[in-house]
């Protein structure tokens, strides 16, 4: 029996590549003659950058940025082991032309601009400057924040000869719509006297114009990836305030302050810069930096988990395999929406329609089953921006009792990992060995049944 196993990480427990050997260590307990095949995957969020540097090879530097809260930070992006020239057969990111993955000193933690590479694609994950593990309950701040950090991760980049960056949104703890990054790399935000704005996504409302003259000028020959694994536009109720802004601390008031503020901000792009940006799906990943960043750089949005899929060459591997192991922490009504459990059953069932897809996670949420549903809210027809706030709507993230079919996206069984009750700490805990024996129990499964079948 051949398995594929493509797990994303276990946030709080174990990432990407620690959960696919998990389970691997349960499958060849069970099945001493299986042959597990590992690609960690993950959707655009956080661990998006080890997953690449483990699936194509290349470099970890640091650098000295500042935070959401302009506190100055040491932060990680990566330079992957190939250059944009170099063509791969199998993959749109450059992997080497010969298949090899070129893997540099991956576990090291250095300043890479001393050695510039024209050509090179660098992974800047938006966590790492402007996540929201720098903020607590008491210094969450989103009226303020800023992504300014982020800008200056893509400058370091740029100075290393990077002319393809994949940015990746998720985990962060800004609403300002990118602003700090066009700062940082150049753009003014300007008053109504000419004043430059302070940093957040407040200051967005008194936006009166922008002046890009001083923009880095390395962007017009640069192509930015942006992989994100969510669709909401920019403004309105399924938008970047209504949706993510409270889990950064926002007020129902500020839900409202900072939608307004960042509809301000799309109607002078649109002026200044001739740019239509808020209601391209991804415009609101981020807090919205998928907007700024569509606004100020030549950007596309893409599907993280197809992005990374093509980097680990899924689709070639799946045609191989008799069965695929997916899953993440949870598994619920948002997991259909471009999250990696569904887009990786969505890629391996097109190369191997007769492949089984088994998701494993740390909970299933009791409204994924494949029986008839009704009363399925799409995340197009959440309601207005008041009900939202007030709690009578339902939001894009929130947990729903009824939820989209999981089966359809190609999964065809979906099992949680807890084998008894216990509390959040103990299961982050045993993880590892829940995800093990559970995969085990799947295995032997999967042997019987084949063995039934002859």
């Amino acid at each position: 029996m051949r398995l594929l196993i493509a797990m994303d990480s276990f946030k709080g427990s174990l990432d990407a590549v620690a959960a696919c050997r998990a389970v691997a260590r349960g499958v060849e307990a069970a099945c001493p003659t299986a042959c597990c095949d590992i690609a960690p995957m993950a959707d655009g969020g956080e661990g998006t950058l080890d997953v690449l540097l483990a699936s194509v090879g290349g470099r970890r530097c640091s650098a000295m940025v500042h935070d959401p809260l302009m506190r100055s930070i040491r932060a990680q992006y990566g330079l992957l082991g190939v250059s944009d020239a170099e063509d791969a057969q199998d993959t749109e990111l450059a992997l080497h032309a010969d298949g090899s993955r070129g893997v540099g000193n991956m576990g090291g933690d250095e300043g890479c601009a001393t050695a510039a590479e024209p050509g090179r694609v660098a992974v800047v994950e938006m966590a790492r400057a402007s996540g929201l593990h720098y903020v607590d309950e008491h210094t969450r701040d989103p009226l303020h924040a800023s992504t300014f950090g982020t800008g200056e991760l893509i400058r370091h980049a740029l100075d290393d000869g990077a002319r393809t960056i994949i940015v990746t949104l998720g985990g962060s703890a800004t609403n300002d719509g990118g602003a700090g990054i066009a700062q940082a790399l150049g753009a003014r935000l300007l008053d109504a006297n000419g004043r430059d704005l302070e940093p957040g996504g407040a200051a967005l409302a008194r936006l009166d114009h922008i002046d890009t003259a001083r923009m880095d000028p390395r962007l017009a020959d640069t192509v930015i990836r942006i992989a994100t694994d969510v669709t909401n536009p920019l403004t309105g109720p399924t938008g970047a305030s209504a949706v993510f802004g409270p889990q950064k601390g926002a007020t129902p008031s500020m839900v409202r302050q900072l939608d307004d503020a960042l509809g301000r901000f799309a109607q002078v792009v649109e002026r200044d810069l001739g740019r239509s940006v808020a209601a391209v799906p991804g415009a609101g990943a981020g807090g919205g930096t998928g907007a700024g960043l569509l606004a100020f750089t030549n950007a596309t949005v893409e599907p993280g988990i197809q992005l990374v899929a093509t980097a680990s060459r899924l689709a070639n591997r799946a045609g191989t395999a008799d069965v695929c192991i997916t899953g993440e922490g949870r598994i619920d009504g948002q997991t259909a929406y471009g999250k990696t459990p569904a887009g990786v059953a969505r890629i391996v069932k097109q190369a191997n329609p007769r492949i089984v897809v088994v998701a494993l996670a740390g909970a299933v949420a009791r409204g994924v089953a494949a029986v008839p549903q009704t009363a399925v809210e799409s995340p197009d027809t959440a309601g207005d921006i008041d009900s939202l706030v007030t709690g009578t709507g339902v939001p894009d993230g929130a947990d729903r009792s009824v939820s989209a079919d999981l089966y359809a996206c190609g999964i065809d069984a979906a099992f949680p990992i807890i084998r008894e009750p216990q509390s959040l700490a103990d299961a982050c805990r045993e993880t590892a060995d829940n995800l093990a024996a559970t995969a085990a129990n799947v295995a032997r499964l999967l042997v019987a049944v084949a063995g039934a079948d002859r």
